[in-house]
């Protein structure tokens, strides 16, 4: 589960054999347990049914399905959904996530979280600015350019 940044909030990798709409309500769960202010998700078109009404009922918030707009021909990127694919994207580039190689699903949510840990820390460290790097703009000023002619 991403915020609208593409941000990690939540991961739970299960086997495959169970559908995504059933290990759906193990994240949510962990979801409003995690952030119990949060009222709005936003889901995929696969997510629709019977997860709408349990997410109603069980966990008082409210679950809208993105869906694609009718008569659409060719590829049209979804209004939200193009966030949870774009962070996709940004696991996929790491070496360890590319393929499945690991054996315990715990393994892969751990090299997801340092995935992402190493994404946002990227990210703040090239909005750093320290006190050497505001003295490296100033403009430097040679001796010649003091003399008057």
């Amino acid at each position: 589960m991403v915020d609208v940044l593409g941000l990690l909030l939540v991961v739970i990798v299960h086997s495959a054999g169970i559908q995504d709409r059933d290990g759906a309500q193990q994240v949510l769960t962990a979801l409003v347990a995690r952030f119990p202010r949060l009222q709005l998700i936003w889901a995929d078109g696969g997510y629709a049914g019977q997860l709408v009404t349990w997410v109603t009922t069980m966990l008082q918030r409210t679950l809208v399905i993105v869906k694609r707009p009718r008569h659409t021909q060719g590829f049209q990127g979804l209004q939200w959904r193009w966030i949870v694919e774009r962070t996709f994207g940004w696991l996929n580039r790491s070496r360890r996530l590319s393929k499945d190689f690991e054996a315990l699903p715990e393994t892969t949510e751990t090299w997801i979280r340092i995935a992402m840990i190493h994404l946002m820390v990227r990210r703040l460290a090239a909005r750093r600015v320290t006190f050497s790097d505001r003295l490296s703009e100033r403009p430097v000023v040679s001796r010649n350019s003091l003399e008057t002619p």
